[in-house]
């Protein structure tokens, strides 16, 4: 009976944190029917968005740089070289609207092994203003971006960012992206910000000047493979908190494979494990497979039939998963008849991933070779 008890426990204890983490996201990413307002007087902010490619929805993302109600900002894209295909569109945009101060930076920084790094450095070098965002180009701007970003900031405030909200997914594989960034990464993220404090996340990073350079600059991000974690570690080690913005900002799929999206999600996974192991270590217990096994094996300890076995299976599912969809609906997130299915196919991908990034380093990012056991670069000390 001792088996059955702790079975009982570790499944209870689980879906309770689950729940615990549901809740938290919902209070977190709250619809809200005004926009964020702006603060007075409004500081001028300047967007660095490294630019690499055509990306699905790249004009409509690119674009929204342009239309932002904000008084006083400037854009800055960076591109690594200037035949990319990118750029012409870039000089495209800019052209269409002369009104908001933007330019295009074409030539990078080896600074580090991380190619998004090293597109930012002359942008960041090249920025006027003491409030400036490093943004990715898949990265959908609401009007109120910059108000909501610097709604994130307090007393004790180093940098706010924002996860990547999956939408506008056009096929099975990309919902099963939404199902890793929305209702999973997003929702622990908020969790973890509550308990051991708040992680930065690349796609959106709103710095006070001089917090960065404090550190040493942009150049000091170097220090890791990720220009995430070095961020995290650099605010922290200021006595300084990352902080996370309300209702994150889309990111509009389009279509994916199952390649893309598992290839990403081992490459994040890695990255996690390499710069921050001690907190990566109980992620294994973030997905419903572990809780859904220890239910089966709790049914098999009480001599259920295999139908019962596989009826705890999946009562722990439902009491995991309903959550999840409620969390979709009430954020307004996307959610479709096969996001459930999307549910368990992630929970079961999870395990195995975990199990990789403790053993591959390795990885390909936009067709460079990469590793997570790279040594930091001269600049990240």
């Amino acid at each position: 009976m001792t088996s059955i008890y702790a079975a009982a426990f570790f499944c209870s204890t689980l879906i309770l944190l689950n729940l615990v983490s549901v809740g938290i996201a919902m209070v977190r990413t709250r619809p809200k029917m005004r926009a964020a307002p702006t603060p007075a007087p409004a500081p001028g902010v300047s967007i660095v968005r490294p630019v690499c490619g055509l990306d699905n929805f790249c004009e409509e993302t690119l674009g929204s740089s342009f239309s932002l109600d904000y008084p006083l900002y400037e854009i800055i894209f960076c591109v690594a070289r200037g035949s990319d295909p990118v750029a012409p569109l870039v000089r495209r945009l800019i052209a269409a609207h002369p009104k908001i101060p933007a330019r295009l930076i074409v030539g990078d920084e080896k600074v580090s092994a991380n190619p998004k790094l090293n597109n930012c450095v002359r942008g960041w070098d090249a920025a006027q203003h003491d409030y400036i965002v490093l943004a990715d180009a898949n990265v959908m701007m609401p009007k109120d971006y910059i108000q909501r970003l610097l709604a994130g900031f307090g007393p004790t405030t180093g940098l706010v960012c924002s996860m990547p909200l999956g939408s506008r997914p056009q096929n099975l594989w990309a919902e099963l992206e939404c199902a890793f960034l929305n209702t999973f990464e997003a929702r622990w993220q908020y969790a973890a910000a509550g308990v051991a404090g708040g992680f930065a996340q690349g796609k959106n990073m709103m710095w006070r000047r001089q917090v960065l350079e404090a550190g040493g600059g942009i150049r000091a991000l170097a220090a890791e493979i990720a220009e995430d974690a070095a961020s995290t570690k650099l605010v922290r080690a200021q006595g300084l908190t990352v902080d996370l913005v309300d209702r994150p900002f889309e990111q509009p799929l389009g279509r994916r494979s199952l390649r893309d999206v598992w290839m990403r999600q081992l490459r994040w996974a890695r990255m996690r494990r390499k710069t921050f192991p001690l907190h990566y270590a109980p992620e294994i217990f973030a997905g419903a497979a572990l809780p859904c096994l220890v239910a089966a094996y709790g049914a098999h300890a009480l001599d259920a039939s295999a139908f019962g076995v596989l009826g705890a299976a999946v009562l722990t599912a439902l009491v995991w998963h309903i959550p999840e969809m409620i969390l979709a609906r009430t954020a307004g997130w996307h959610f479709s008849w096969r996001m459930p299915l999307m549910f368990v196919l992630r929970d079961l991908m999870l395990p195995i991933m975990y199990v990789d990034a403790w053993f591959v380093d390795n990885f390909t990012w936009r067709g460079n070779e990469m590793s997570v056991r790279e040594e930091p670069s001269a600049h990240g000390g």
